[in-house]
């Protein structure tokens, strides 16, 4: 699955933007096993029958997810979820032991956490206005009130359980002179966020894991002892026009080490440059115009090659090997990376 930016509800779509940089976006997705249905309340399937007293009638079409009376924004892939916007993108990664418990559902975590995270900083002013110069976005505060709603949405009377990492990047922008794009990266776990410039053919800033033992990263969920007041980290990254913002789930950081991720991405621009990769939407230039899904496109599949080949040498290894455990190969595992290319707002 691959697309450039995931849905938004009706009313989002007509907010005007205020920032002067946004991104250009595209995301890939590869799950290791089909997702499972979200459980009531947040799927509602139609029913075939005006007689039954639990049909949806008023959206008798729409088979999206719903929590709050709100369209759950996101998509899910496997356990983990992504979300795409302008301003905002994350991946998180769902913790996949959950599918064998019961009332375990570790995608609905992941994707309520990002949902969450993302409708909070729109609804700060601070993102949203540009006459804001005296505040500036508090992405842990947006998480830690995501956190604490998708406890209440999982909660009795429907409750489940689950586990899931949290990393996501929030574009803005420095309210003083000279001004320019300010990235604000918030990470617990062991999904990743890197910050490129293709220009110079390097990678500027990259996340942090975190990990309470190997193949355990710190998580937000049922018994987990994380929270993001406590254990997130924040990093502002001064980043220029045209950067490429990675935010990757760790199908991707298992299976491919930090230099391959840079070649891929540098080597997918240059084929999308070149006329390579599908049809444009604009100037094709460093990855515009549309090239940001080629981008992503093409990271899934080379992890994806490293996850299912038995006798690969990965990242996953060679951390496995130190830990003493016999282990050879990539890591099957979800993989979902979303793509965003920092552009300047015309007029």
């Amino acid at each position: 699955m691959a697309g450039t930016t995931t849905p938004l509800p009706e009313e989002a779509l007509h907010q005007k933007a205020k920032s002067p940089f946004f991104f250009e976006t595209g995301y890939a997705l590869f799950a290791k096993r089909p997702s499972r249905p979200f459980p009531p309340p947040f799927l509602s399937p139609p029913s075939g029958s005006f007689s039954d007293p639990l049909s949806t009638h008023h959206r008798s079409r729409d088979r999206r997810q719903w929590v709050n009376g709100e369209m759950i924004r996101g998509i899910t892939n496997g356990d983990d979820a992504v979300l795409v916007g302008e301003n905002f993108i994350g991946a998180n990664d769902g913790v996949g032991a959950w599918a064998t418990r019961p009332k375990g559902h570790a995608a609905l975590w992941s994707r309520l956490i990002l949902h969450f995270w993302a409708l909070e900083a729109e609804r700060d002013a601070s993102v949203t206005s540009i006459a804001a110069e005296s505040s500036e976005p508090n992405p842990v505060r947006y998480l830690q009130e995501a956190y604490e709603q998708t406890i209440k949405a999982t909660s009795s009377p429907n409750e489940w359980n689950g586990t899931t990492t949290a990393c996501a990047a929030l574009l803005h922008y420095k309210t003083k002179e000279p001004g320019g794009p300010l990235l604000y990266v918030t990470n617990l776990g062991d999904s990743q966020c890197l910050v490129m410039r293709p220009k110079k053919g390097e990678i500027i800033y990259k996340t942090t894991e975190q990990w309470h033992w190997f193949d355990c990263p710190r998580q937000l969920g049922t018994n987990s002892p994380d929270t993001p007041n406590e254990n997130a980290v924040m990093d502002k990254v001064d980043i220029e026009e045209d950067d490429v913002v990675l935010a990757m789930s760790d199908g991707v950081v298992d299976n491919l080490w930090e230099h391959e991720v840079l070649e891929n991405v540098l080597e997918s621009i240059r084929k999308w440059e070149s006329g390579e990769g599908g049809e444009t939407s604009g100037d094709r230039t460093g990855g515009g115009g549309g090239g940001m899904l080629f981008v992503a496109e093409e990271l899934v599949k080379a992890a994806r090659v490293i996850a299912e080949d038995p006798y690969a040498e990965s990242p996953f290894m060679e951390r496995a090997i130190e830990e003493g455990l016999a282990m050879e190969g990539g890591k099957l595992d979800d993989i979902s990376v979303v793509a965003a290319l920092c552009k300047r707002r015309k007029g």
